[in-house]
């Protein structure tokens, strides 16, 4: 019979963490994209892409990232 090998983590009940982040601050994002920090700020004032704010923090989702690049309209 096999052993199963697990993470410590994971025996103790942890959710694994996604490999890819939901979201990402500004700066990260300009990296990201490629695009400059006004054309962001552009986008997200026309809603093309979605942030969510959590206390004073702004934080782009890297899914509204993926359909900004996907439709090439930056």
């Amino acid at each position: 019979m096999a052993i199963e090998r697990t993470p410590k983590a994971l025996k103790a009940g942890a959710i694994a963490l996604p490999i890819e982040p939901l979201t990402v601050r500004i700066p990260v994002a300009v990296r990201l994209t490629g695009i400059g920090r006004s054309k962001l700020y552009e986008l997200i004032k026309s809603g093309d892409v979605e942030t969510v704010k959590i206390g004073t923090a702004t934080l782009i989702t890297m899914a509204s990232l993926r359909r900004l690049v996907e439709r090439g309209s930056a």
